[in-house]
């Protein structure tokens, strides 16, 4: 019997059978991909969006820093952009362009260079251009849809898409034209506000400093785990129930910060997803407040 597999549309890209995913995550946890996609660029990608069969599930991955593949894989295809979708280019009135895969610290970089202030926040976001776009990913009281002009996409069928700050639905982690599903960020465009490139760099230093003070940057770890609940702080719930540094399997949440779960010693995904849920379940029996997970999981258990 035929399989879908077997009938792949052709790339130029790298098209990789049943490849396991925990290395293109920061939790390095996770099962394969029936089919990882690496596309060497937009058009690539698009082609082989428009001739891929329909039925076939696409899901795209960023650099994985605040993902969670379960055990069992993925199913259908798994899309992770590259370098040909690194690209980083001011374009005039405060304007930044960066393609997906570039990191949100490399962003708030070069629009420093260029004195470009109000992007700064990336600095201490972990991820690239692309999950921002699709988590409206923040910190430190700032947040993408502060400063996003329009993002660009393509959709399942294998055309572009232009989405603007209103279109794509912003709201607390969260955009709607993301959620609603099909779409793939290639890119996006911001606008700061002009500042000397040297102010720019002393308040992306601090960022970096007190990011490094309070979290557990140099461990496997997926980020924020939990989103703030309103009118809570997530760490704050978590350290009240009880559970900062409790091992769970090879899994726990930080010790310098209890909202970060880190694989602390050969943690399966199903250990870190145990010890979350068990963490919603007693925060929600001892303190009355629902967590809900920030951290994306996916794939079979």
């Amino acid at each position: 019997m035929s399989r879908w597999q077997d009938h792949l549309p052709k790339t130029r890209g790298k098209l990789l059978l049943n490849e396991a995913l925990a290395p293109f995550t920061w939790l390095r946890v996770g099962g394969p991909a029936d089919v990882l996609f690496l596309p060497e660029d937009e058009d690539d990608l698009a082609a082989f969006l428009k001739g891929l069969d329909p039925s076939v599930p696409v899901m795209a991955i960023g650099v994985g820093s605040n993902l969670l593949v379960r055990d069992g894989g993925v199913e259908g295809v798994v899309i992770r952009l590259g370098r040909g979708f690194g690209g980083v280019e001011p374009r005039g009135e405060n304007q930044i362009y960066a393609g997906a895969a570039v990191l949100d610290a490399n962003l708030a970089k070069a629009a420093a260079q260029a004195g470009i202030a109000g992007l700064e926040f990336f600095r201490g976001v972990p991820g690239a251009i692309g999950g921002a776009c699709m988590m409206n990913a923040g910190c430190y009281g700032a947040e993408t849809k502060d400063v996003l002009v329009e993002a660009y996409a393509i959709n399942r069928s294998g055309e572009g898409v232009t989405l603007s700050n209103e279109a794509m639905g912003f709201s607390y982690r969260r955009s709607a034209a993301a959620a609603s599903g099909g779409l793939i960020f290639t890119g996006a465009l911001f606008k700061g506000t002009p500042d000397a490139p040297e102010a720019v760099l002393e308040r992306m230093e601090a960022i970096t400093a007190r990011r490094e003070a309070s979290q557990p940057i140099r461990e496997k770890t997926g980020g924020s785990t939990f989103k703030n609940p309103e009118g809570h702080s997530a760490w704050k719930l978590v350290d009240e129930a009880g559970w900062r540094g409790k091992p769970f399997g090879g899994a726990q949440f930080s010790d310098l910060h209890a909202n970060f779960l880190i694989n602390a010693n050969n943690a399966s995904a199903a250990d870190l997803e145990g010890l979350g849920e068990a963490v919603r379940a007693d925060v929600l029996s001892k303190l009355g407040v629902s967590l809900e997970w920030e951290i994306k999981r996916i794939g079979r258990p």
